[in-house]
C-alpha cells in the first residue's frame, strides 16, 4: 500500500514535470528559480527600508528631547521677513529738465523690459538685480548729462565736426586720384583697391594711426568697442559698480554689442544714408534737369536698369487706364515723358556695357556751332576767366592778362577810397595826404611790376604810352584812370591778336568753359547741327520791343486804371506739343470814362520771359518777385494747373499793386505790352535767357558786395591800411603766379616739412588773417567738396573771397552769432527732448519694440540712389553754380555722394565723429593717446613708421 502510494506520488510528480516542461519549455525551471529569488530579495529590501525609516524617526525624537524649546517670537519674525517685499525707490531725475527726463525714463524702461527682463525672470524673481541695473544706467546718464552741460559745443559743431568731414572727403579724393592713375580698368573699378588706397592716404595724413582694422574686421571692431566701453564705464560709473567685474562685463557687452554696434551698422549703411538724404530735403521739388543729368552721368548699369524697369511698370499701368476727354492729353504727356526716360536709360546702359563711352566735351565740340561769349564778359566772370587764364598761360600772354586784371582792381579800389576821402573832407577831417600817398605807392607798384624796364616779364605796349605814364607819376596825383590808355591797348591786343582770344574760341579749354557755364549745346543722337551759333551781346535790355519814348510817356496814373486776373486755364495740343494756356481777363478805363475789357492768352514761358525782362530793368523788384518754378513731369495735371494759376495770379496782382507802380513808374509800359490782346513776342532767345540766369545773380551779388565794401572801413586810416596791405599782397601773389607760369619757378610758400595735402583741413587756417573761424572752415569745406585747388591759384583766391564776401553781404558780421544761436537751439532742452522722443518712437512705436526691417530689394535700393543724387543736385543754388561752375558743382556733389556709398568708409567717418565727441567731452582724459593705442594693431601704421625712419636715415 505504501509502495503504491509512493509510486503514485512519483508518477504524478513526474507527469507534472513532463507537462510543465512541455507547456513552459525546457528553461522554465530557471525562470521559476529566478522568480523565487526576486520575491525573497524584494521582501528583504522592504524590510530594510522600513527599519531605516523607523530608526531615523526614533533618533530625531531622541535628539530633540535634549534641546531647549524654540521661542515662538523668533519663528514669527522669520516668517515675516520671508514675506516682506522691499520697496523699489527710483530717483527719476536724470538731466534736471522734466521735458527731457520723461521720455528718457520711458526709453530706459523699454530697454530694460525688452533686453533684460524677458530672460532674467526665467532665472530669478528677485527685483534687486534689475533695480541695481537701472540705478547704474541712471547714474551713468546723470554723469554724461552733467559733463555735456559743462562743454562749449560751438567750437565742436562749427570747427571740429566740419573739419573731420572735410578731412575724410580729402582722403577719399586722394584715393580716387590714385585709382585713376592705375592703368588697369578693372583695378580702377575694384572696391578693394579703393579701400586700400583710402587707408594708405589716411595713414599718410594721420601719421600715427590708421582705422583700417576697425573698419574692415568685425572681430577687431568688437574688441575696439569693448575696450572703449570699458573706458567710458570707468568715467561714468560709481567706483563700486565699476570694480564689480560681473556688473562691468555685463554692462560692457550690452553697450558694445547691443547698442553701439547695431547703431554703427545702421549709420554706415549706404542705403540708410540715401534714404536719410531724401528725407532731409523732402520739401524740395523734383528737378527734371537734375534727374536727367544724373541718368546721363550715371556709370552704374544697375541704377539705370532699375529706373528703366520702374518706367516700364508705370507705362504698363498708364496704358491700362480707360480714359476719355481731357484726361487723355494728360495721360499721353505722361506716357511720352516715361518713354523718353526709358530711352535715355537704354541708350546709356548700351554705351556702358559696350565700352564705347564718349567724352561729352569732345562730342559737343565735334557737332554743331559753339556759343560765342565776348571777351569783355569772359574777363568779368570768374569761371570763364579761369579757362582764359589757363589758355593765356599756354600762349605766353598771362602777363598781359594779369596787368589788365590788376589795373581793374586798382581802379575799383581807388574810386572807393577817393569817395571815402571826399566824404571825410566834407566832414572837416583831413586824411587826404595819407590817402594819396598810399594810392601813389600802389600805382608805382603796378608800374614797377609790369611796365618798367626791370619788369620781368614786361607788358609789350607802345613806349610812348609808358613814358607818358611815367611823366604823370612824377607830376600828378594818382587817379583811378591813370592806366586807362595802356589798359585799353592791352585789351585790344588780347581781343584782336590771333594767338589770344580768336584762337581761344577754337581751343578745347573754350569747350570746357561752356560746359562749366552750362551753355554747351547737347548734340543730337544723330549728330546733326542746330544751325548757326548764337551770340550774346551782353545788353540786358537790347532785346526789348518797347521804345524809350514809350517808357518816358508811361505814367503811374495810367497804371492805376489797369486791372487783370487769370480767369481760366486750359491744355492745348499743337502739332504734338502739349502745353498749358492761361486766360487773362484785363480791365482798363479809357479817358472817356468807359471800361475796355479783353481776354489775352499767355503760356508759362511768356510769364518767364516777362519776369526776366522786368527784373533786369527794375532791380528793386528782384528780391520781392517770385515766379512759380518749372515742372516737367505731370505738369498738365489739373491740380497742378490750378495751383500754378493761383500762384501766377498772386504774381500778377503784386505787379499791379499801386505801391509797386509808384515805386517803378515805367513798369506800366511793360505790363501793357504783356497784357495786350496780341501774340506775345519774346524779347530773349533761349541762349540769352540762359546767359541771364547766371549773369544776373552774379551781377546782383557783386553789387551787394560793392555796397558792403564801400561801407566797411571804420576809419579812413584803417581802411587805407587794409587796402594797401591787400594790394601789396595781390601784387606779390600775382608776381608769384606770373613767375611760376613763365619761368616755372615755384611760388614762395611757408617752409614746412608736411605737404598741405597730407594734413587735416583745419591745419590750413591762418590765425592771423581773421577771427571768423567757422566761416573759414566752411570755405575750406567747399574747397574740398568742389576741389578748387585744381583751379588757377589767383582765381581760387578770388572765388573764396567772393564766397566770403557774399556770405558777409547777406548775413553781415553776425554769421558767427547765427551759428552759435543755431547750435544753442539744437542743444536746447526742447530740441534734446524732441530728439529723445523721435528715438523712442522709432525704436518702440506705440511702446512695442520695432522689428528689424528686411533688407530692401536691389532695384529699390538702386532707385533710391538715383533719387538721392537727384535731390542733392537739385538743391544746389544757381548762385553757387555761377560762381564755381555748373560742371564743377555736379562733380563735387557726385563725389560726396559716391563717398557715402562704401560702408567701410562710412564706418571710418562714424568712428572719427565718435572720437571727436569723446575728446570734446573729456578733454582731461588724454583720449587722443588712447585712440592711438587702440588703433595700434594696424600694420599700415607700422609700415609707414618704418618708411619714415628709413627716409630720415637717408
Amino acid at each position: 500500500m505504501l509502495t503504491e502510494t509512493s509510486l503514485s506520488i512519483w508518477g504524478w510528480s513526474g507527469l507534472g514535470v513532463v507537462l510543465f516542461l512541455i507547456t513552459f519549455g525546457p528553461f522554465a525551471i530557471f525562470y521559476f528559480v529566478f522568480y523565487i529569488l526576486c520575491f525573497v530579495g524584494g521582501g528583504f529590501v522592504v524590510t530594510l527600508l522600513f527599519g531605516k525609516t523607523n530608526s531615523e524617526k526614533h533618533l530625531e525624537k531622541c535628539e530633540q528631547s535634549f534641546l531647549p524649546a524654540t521661542q515662538p517670537g523668533i519663528l514669527k519674525t522669520l516668517d515675516e521677513l520671508k514675506l516682506e517685499v522691499k520697496p523699489i525707490k527710483i530717483d527719476r531725475r536724470v538731466t534736471g529738465s522734466n521735458i527731457i527726463d520723461e521720455p528718457l525714463q520711458q526709453v530706459i524702461q523699454f530697454a530694460l523690459r525688452d533686453y533684460i527682463q524677458y530672460w532674467y525672470y526665467t532665472l530669478s524673481e528677485d527685483e534687486s538685480f534689475l533695480l541695481e541695473i537701472r540705478q547704474t544706467v541712471q547714474h551713468a546718464l546723470v554723469q554724461f548729462s552733467t559733463r555735456s552741460k559743462e562743454v562749449d559745443w560751438q567750437p565742436y559743431f562749427t570747427t571740429r565736426l566740419v573739419d573731420d568731414f572735410a578731412t575724410h572727403l580729402r582722403v577719399f579724393r586722394k584715393a580716387q586720384e590714385r585709382l585713376n592713375e592705375k592703368e588697369d580698368p578693372k583695378q580702377r573699378d575694384d572696391p578693394e583697391e579703393l579701400l586700400d588706397s583710402f587707408f594708405e592716404a589716411e595713414v599718410e595724413m594721420e601719421r600715427t594711426l590708421c582705422r583700417d582694422v576697425v573698419c574692415t574686421m568685425p572681430k577687431e571692431e568688437e574688441g575696439f568697442l569693448k575696450d572703449l566701453c570699458e573706458v567710458l564705464l570707468y568715467l561714468l560709473l560709481p567706483p563700486g559698480d565699476f570694480h564689480n567685474r560681473n556688473m562691468r562685463y555685463f554692462v560692457r557687452e550690452i553697450l558694445a554689442r547691443g547698442v553701439l554696434l547695431p547703431l554703427i551698422n545702421q549709420l554706415s549703411d549706404p542705403d540708410y544714408i540715401n534714404q536719410y538724404v531724401i528725407w532731409m530735403i523732402r520739401d524740395s521739388s523734383c528737378n527734371y534737369e537734375a534727374f536727367m543729368n544724373i541718368l546721363k552721368l550715371s556709370d552704374k548699369p544697375a541704377e539705370l536698369e532699375a529706373v528703366k524697369d520702374k518706367a516700364a511698370e508705370e507705362l504698363q499701368y498708364l496704358r491700362s487706364l480707360d480714359t476719355a476727354g481731357d484726361d487723355i492729353n494728360v495721360i499721353k504727356n505722361q506716357i511720352n515723358s516715361l518713354l523718353f526716360v526709358k530711352k535715355v536709360c537704354e541708350t546709356r546702359v548700351q554705351r556702358l556695357r559696350s565700352g564705347k563711352e564718349v567724352d561729352a566735351l569732345k562730342l559737343a565740340a565735334s557737332f554743331g556751332k559753339l556759343c560765342v561769349i565776348p571777351l569783355e564778359h569772359i574777363l568779368v566772370h570768374n569761371i570763364a576767366l579761369q579757362f582764359f587764364m589757363d589758355y593765356m598761360q599756354q600762349m605766353g600772354g598771362q602777363a598781359d592778362l594779369f596787368f589788365w586784371l590788376t589795373v581793374e582792381g586798382y581802379r575799383v579800389t581807388a574810386q572807393q577810397q577817393l569817395e571815402v576821402m571826399q566824404s571825410w573832407q566834407r566832414d572837416g577831417k583831413k586824411q587826404s595826404s595819407q590817402t594819396k600817398g598810399l594810392l601813389k605807392a600802389a600805382v608805382v607798384g603796378v608800374y614797377e611790376q609790369y611796365l618798367s624796364e626791370k619788369a620781368s616779364p614786361r607788358v609789350q605796349v607802345d613806349e610812348a604810352l609808358i613814358a607818358k605814364l611815367a611823366e604823370k607819376l612824377h607830376k600828378e596825383d594818382p587817379t583811378p584812370e591813370i592806366f586807362d590808355d595802356i589798359q585799353r591797348k592791352v585789351y585790344d591786343m588780347m581781343l584782336h591778336e590771333e594767338r589770344f582770344y580768336p584762337s581761344f574760341r577754337a581751343h578745347p579749354l573754350y569747350v570746357r568753359m561752356l560746359a562749366e557755364l552750362d551753355m554747351l549745346k547737347e548734340p543730337s543722337l544723330r549728330g546733326s547741327d542746330d544751325g548757326e551759333g548764337e551770340s550774346f551781346n551782353g545788353s540786358p535790355t537790347g532785346s526789348l520791343n518797347l521804345s524809350l519814348d514809350d517808357l518816358s510817356n508811361a505814367s503811374s496814373d495810367e497804371s492805376m486804371q489797369i486791372h487783370a486776373f487769370i480767369s481760366d486755364t486750359g491744355v492745348c495740343n499743337d502739332h504734338g506739343k502739349t502745353y498749358a494756356l492761361y486766360a487773362i481777363t484785363v480791365f482798363r478805363k479809357v479817358p472817356d470814362g468807359s471800361d475796355d475789357t479783353w481776354v489775352t492768352y499767355r503760356r508759362y514761358s511768356d510769364f518767364h520771359d516777362f519776369h526776366m525782362r522786368i527784373t533786369e530793368q527794375f532791380e528793386n523788384l528782384a528780391p520781392i518777385l517770385r515766379l512759380p518754378g518749372k515742372k516737367t513731369f505731370n505738369n498738365m495735371d489739373r491740380e497742378f494747373l490750378e495751383r500754378r494759376k493761383k500762384d501766377l495770379n498772386a504774381y500778377l496782382q503784386l505787379l499791379l499793386n499801386p505801391e509797386t507802380m509808384k515805386a517803378c513808374p515805367t513798369l506800366s509800359a511793360y505790363l501793357c505790352d504783356f497784357l495786350e490782346n496780341k501774340a506775345y513776342s519774346k524779347g530773349k532767345g533761349d541762349f540769352a535767357r540762359k546767359m541771364d540766369t547766371f549773369v544776373n545773380p552774379l551781377r546782383n551779388s557783386m553789387r551787394n558786395v560793392s555796397n558792403a565794401v564801400k561801407s566797411f572801413p571804420d576809419s579812413l586810416a584803417e581802411g587805407m591800411t587794409k587796402v594797401s596791405d591787400n594790394m601789396g599782397k595781390m601784387s606779390e601773389r600775382l608776381g608769384q603766379d606770373l613767375r611760376q607760369s613763365i619761368f616755372k619757378v615755384p611760388p614762395m610758400m611757408p617752409k614746412s616739412d608736411i605737404n598741405s595735402e597730407h594734413c587735416r583741413v583745419s591745419a590750413q587756417l591762418d590765425d592771423n588773417v581773421d577771427d571768423n573761424i567757422p566761416l573759414r572752415v566752411m570755405l575750406l569745406l567747399m574747397d574740398e567738396v568742389f576741389d578748387l585747388k585744381e583751379r588757377n591759384q589767383w582765381l581760387r583766391r578770388n572765388i573764396k573771397n567772393l564766397l566770403q564776401q557774399l556770405i558777409r553781404a547777406t548775413y553781415g558780421d553776425t554769421i558767427n552769432k547765427k551759428i552759435v544761436d543755431h547750435v544753442d537751439f539744437m542743444t536746447s532742452p526742447e530740441q534734446v527732448a524732441e530728439f529723445v522722443k523721435r528715438f523712442r518712437d522709432s525704436y518702440w512705436p506705440n511702446g512695442i519694440l520695432a522689428e528689424s526691417p528686411p533688407r530692401r530689394d536691389k532695384n529699390i535700393r538702386m532707385r533710391t540712389r538715383v533719387a538721392a543724387k537727384t535731390s542733392l543736385l537739385g538743391i544746389m543754388p544757381d548762385e553757387l553754380k555761377h560762381i564755381i561752375g555748373a560742371d564743377t558743382t555736379r562733380k563735387g556733389i557726385l563725389r560726396v555722394f559716391e563717398m557715402f556709398q562704401h560702408q567701410q568708409l562710412n564706418r571710418r567717418l562714424v568712428y572719427v565723429f565718435l572720437e571727436g565727441l569723446l575728446e570734446t567731452m573729456f578733454p582731461q582724459c588724454k583720449f587722443p593717446e588712447l585712440f592711438i593705442k587702440l588703433h595700434s594693431c594696424s600694420q599700415r601704421t607700422h609700415r609707414y613708421s618704418q618708411k619714415l625712419r628709413t627716409a630720415q636715415k637717408r
